[in-house]
């Protein structure tokens, strides 16, 4: 079994200071989309690239030194327009026995990891039918929840040489940003190593109503802080689902059930869809009239009213629940399941945005990962995100993968696929489900270049 071995950590930090950048303030203030996942894991996602063709590009055949500081130059340019990825998370106690958290934009500077595994290519990692346990160890601050940014390190990046190629692993604070925010920072930092100019700056200042007052007061309890749960065995199975195929599968829900009722069910809720029927039909313990969920994080920037401007740099995702019953959900087509989703979506307008906002400051509520992942699925990160465009000079990425941050028995991680218009989902299930799934016919005839093991 290859072993990872870590060949350097250092420090690095913006070589601006804030003033210059223009940012007023070195605190911000979090608001209740940041402060409920105070408890949870920190963002994991990297991607896999494989190195130049050495005949081409002989002087980089091996990861030399200037690529490493090319990579460590180009972050502290990134740090610039991201100040608060170079700071702390910071607390302050109330006379009322609460907490305040906020970011203190002290450019005490990201973690920046060089590290080799030998013997492993690349091949390694996209060919096997579950991706491999070493992927985890790709990524930095395994096992860290988000309020220990008060003394961890709020961006921490690991860069793996492979035999033929390399994997850029990045692990955010949850409590910093959402999914949207991390991929502007990822897809910033691929231009600047390339000499490009950020052409989409993040807009740093966080959004509060008018009725909300900050900072705001959280009573965070030794029980969300040791929130201690049994997980069962894990695997984790990429399956792709092309362009044409997930037409048809949004075509077939359409057909069933939108139809009807003048809706448009998208892609992604047929999908989605599709998936959730195939995991409640291989889960050998569920029992037939028992409540089962599909939690679905709904991104608000564009809900509110005004939406939020292009760039927002924070969090603004909830959760929604799509809530059945396994017999239910396996007596009907999967165009029912899709209207389902479809219905409580479509509910989360501007005026259900506030509620949540209002009725949160009135009563934090801080996530508890072991409430989340009773009985439910869960779908994060979105197809929407520019994954593949992330080229730092030696060519795009050949594979996304996700980090061990935020993983349990039904979390699906959903990303855009190489080929335009295709998706995978990253599904972390157990070994039983997830063989189950490769031998269910219904579900694999719509899952394109995967063997049925």
């Amino acid at each position: 079994m290859t072993k990872l071995l870590v060949v350097s950590t250092c420090v690095i930090r913006s070589r601006k200071s804030i003033e210059k950048n223009n940012f007023s303030t070195k605190k911000i203030q979090l608001t209740p989309w940041d402060l409920q996942l105070l408890t949870v894991d920190p963002i994991q996602k990297g991607l896999l690239f494989r190195k130049p063709n050495p005949q081409q590009h002989r002087e980089l055949a091996k990861l030399s030194s200037d690529f490493i500081n090319r990579l460590k130059t180009s972050l502290s340019d990134t740090l610039n327009y991201f100040p608060l990825l170079a700071g702390k998370l910071a607390v302050n106690k109330n006379s009322d026995n609460t907490l305040s958290f906020f970011i203190d934009c002290s450019n005490e500077g990201a973690e920046f990891t060089y590290a080799t595994a030998p013997n492993l290519i690349v091949a390694d990692i996209m060919e096997q039918t579950y991706v491999p346990k070493i992927v985890k160890s790709f990524f930095p601050l395994n096992g860290v929840h988000n309020y220990e940014g008060v003394s961890k390190p709020l961006l921490a990046v690991q860069v793996t040489e492979l035999e033929d190629g390399f994997f850029i692993g990045c692990t955010i604070n949850h409590c910093v940003g959402d999914g949207t925010s991390f991929w502007h920072f990822f897809n910033s930092w691929s231009k600047i190593a390339r000499n490009l100019i950020v052409d989409k700056p993040p807009i740093l200042d966080r959004w509060f109503p008018e009725f909300v007052a900050s900072p705001i007061h959280v009573p965070l309890s030794k029980e969300h802080v040791h929130d201690e749960f049994d997980l069962p065995l894990l695997e984790e199975r990429v399956f792709h689902f092309t362009k044409q195929n997930i037409a048809q599968l949004k075509a077939k829900a359409n057909y069933e059930f939108g139809n009807s009722q003048n809706i448009c069910i998208s892609s992604l809720q047929a999908v989605l869809a599709h998936l959730w029927q195939s995991v409640i039909r291989c889960r050998c313990r569920t029992n037939a009239d028992e409540k089962i969920s599909f939690k679905l994080l709904i991104g608000a920037r564009s809900r509110l009213q005004p939406p939020l401007p292009e760039g927002y740099f924070g969090n603004a995702v909830h959760f929604v629940n799509v809530t059945t019953t396994a017999r239910e959900l396996l007596e009907h087509d999967s165009g029912w399941a899709a209207l389902q989703m479809n219905k409580v979506v479509s509910t989360q307008t501007h005026e259900e945005v506030m509620k949540f906002y209002e009725s949160w400051v009135k009563n934090p509520k801080v996530v508890k990962k072991s409430e989340v992942v009773a009985n439910s699925l869960i779908a994060s990160s979105s197809p929407r995100f520019d994954v593949y465009g992330n080229d730092f000079g030696w060519g795009g990425p050949v594979a996304v993968r996700s980090g061990a941050g935020n993983k349990h028995d039904g979390k699906m991680t959903i990303f855009c696929g190489a080929e335009q218009g295709s998706i995978d989902i990253e599904a972390c299930l157990t070994p039983e489900t997830l063989h189950a799934m490769g031998q269910d016919t219904e579900f694999m005839g719509a899952v394109s270049n995967v063997e049925m093991v």
